[in-house]
């Protein structure tokens, strides 16, 4: 993240001249004061990003200014520069504050590492105090079943590219989770993911988010802040429901896509930034572009590459390995230790239709692992589900008791558990009828799983059942 205002502050005039020079032609804009007076003038009406000071001046000493600006809380890096180091003064300096300890004279090479060196530490703490403030990258990307395999090979091939790509599907499908695997497998992995929800933020602020804005800029920005293009510069930015931002602001990020530069709020620095851009939108940006509610050259900027990310209920084989992970990881987030899921609870995750799809499962385990006692299974009663048929599952579990265990032999034995007598054995119909009606307890009587499980058609489950009550068998 490279500086704009650097202060130079020395009463020797060669000094100031000589660092005015080395700065300019980094093309910094470079304030130059010969007192500590001057220097607070300057302070007090622009935001620095570093003040190269010397530790005796005119009208006082450097320390007592530094120990001043060091206290607030957007002050500027601090070099401090003396002709007449000694062990004791370097250590106050720091102690005080002081990123740099520079001994005159010195060369113009010294000057461009130790400039070098503060740029990359301001960025990484802008980064960290953004973090700070943000939620935890969300966990990779679960799951086996064939959609998420075919998912994960065009992450791969995408990753390593700087194309932008855009990442489409319904809210609560993971489309952060994939933006997030895209960058981890980047060769920007190393460099700041950061992330902006554009539906979140109101019409007034997201310029400010996006750009940053100037002192004064508007009503409230007391201070000049960086906004989510810098702090991502060399690394990668998620505009996250992209379909949400007006129409005055697609313009300007149409910019930054083309040309990679931008001003912030209230100021007139182009600042250039090296960002890779990921998109999100739970919309159909085509059909949005067709109403106008959406820049068409912005979308095939956006458009580069996209990504599908398939809703739960289109990939039911990942539901089961997901529950697993979400149980897995709240337990310890809530410090209790759970078994897994019952059988029956199984039964009712893989029947229900999933609406808000990952996120929703993740709400629904996190409510069971609160409900349930730790060293037990989750059962079906504490997920709050409802089936397919619409109805809550009435079923007595056990957490040892595994789904459909009776089998065809089981039903044969006696009561101690001993075979029968012959003699007492009952009709395959009756005992046809009774595996049937034991599938559908164990299902909650959804009639669909348990024909699944019967290993019928539901056209032949629906027809026993049907016979069995023209018979008033049930």
């Amino acid at each position: 993240m490279a500086f704009e205002k650097i202060l130079v502050l020395d009463d020797e005039l060669i000094i100031r001249k000589s660092l005015q020079e080395i700065l300019r032609r980094k093309r910094y804009s470079v304030a130059v004061a010969a007192t500590i007076k001057a220097a607070e003038k300057y302070l007090d009406k622009d935001p620095f990003d570093l003040v190269f000071m010397d530790l005796r001046l005119p009208d006082g000493d450097g320390t007592t200014l530094l120990n001043k600006i060091s206290k607030k809380p957007d002050a500027p890096l601090i070099v401090m520069m003396t002709g007449y180091a000694t062990i004791e003064s370097a250590v106050d300096c720091m102690r005080a504050g002081a990123f740099e300890y520079l001994i005159k004279p010195f060369s113009s090479n010294q000057i461009e590492i130790i400039i070098h060196k503060a740029e990359n530490y301001t960025h990484l703490v802008n980064v960290n105090r953004f973090y700070s403030q943000s939620d935890s990258l969300e966990t990779g990307l679960v799951g086996k079943g064939k959609a998420t395999r075919q998912l994960r090979n065009l992450i791969q091939k995408v990753a390593p590219t700087q194309a932008t790509v855009l990442i489409h599907g319904e809210s609560g499908t993971g489309k952060e989770v994939i933006a997030g695997e895209i960058h981890k497998a980047s060769a920007r992995s190393g460099a700041p993911f950061i992330k902006v929800n554009c539906a979140a933020i109101s019409e007034t602020l997201i310029e400010s988010e996006f750009f940053g804005h100037e002192k004064g800029a508007f009503t409230g920005a007391v201070d000049r802040r960086r906004g989510r293009f810098e702090l991502a510069h060399g690394g990668t930015i998620l505009l996250d429901e992209v379909s949400e931002i007006s129409p005055n602001l697609q313009a300007k990020l149409l910019r930054v896509l083309q040309e990679r530069e931008f001003e912030r709020v209230g100021g007139n620095q182009t600042i250039k930034v090296d960002t890779r851009v990921l998109a999100t939108t739970n919309r159909d940006l085509a059909k949005c572009v067709q109403k106008g509610e959406f820049r068409e050259d912005l979308y095939y900027r956006l458009n580069v590459f996209p990504l599908y990310s398939t809703p739960l209920r289109e990939k039911k084989e990942d539901i089961l390995t997901l529950a697993d992970h979400f149980n897995d990881s709240l337990q310890r987030k809530h410090g209790v230790k759970i078994e897994g899921f019952s059988p029956a609870a199984k039964s009712c995750l893989l029947a229900h239709n999933w609406p808000g799809n990952i996120r929703e499962l993740q709400n629904t385990v996190e409510r069971a692992v609160i409900l349930t006692e730790s060293g037990n299974y989750i059962q079906h009663s504490s997920l709050g589900l409802l089936h397919l048929d619409g109805f809550e599952p009435h079923v007595e579990e056990s957490a040892s008791e595994p789904y459909l265990s009776h089998t065809w032999g089981d039903l044969f034995q006696g009561e101690d558990g001993d075979k029968p007598d012959p003699e007492s054995l009952i009709p395959i119909d009756e005992l046809e009828k009774r595996y049937i009606l034991h599938a559908l307890e164990a299902t909650g009587g959804n009639r669909s799983l348990a024909a699944r499980h019967l290993k019928v058609t539901s056209r032949t489950l629906r027809n026993k059942l049907k016979q069995y009550q023209e018979s008033q068998i049930l």
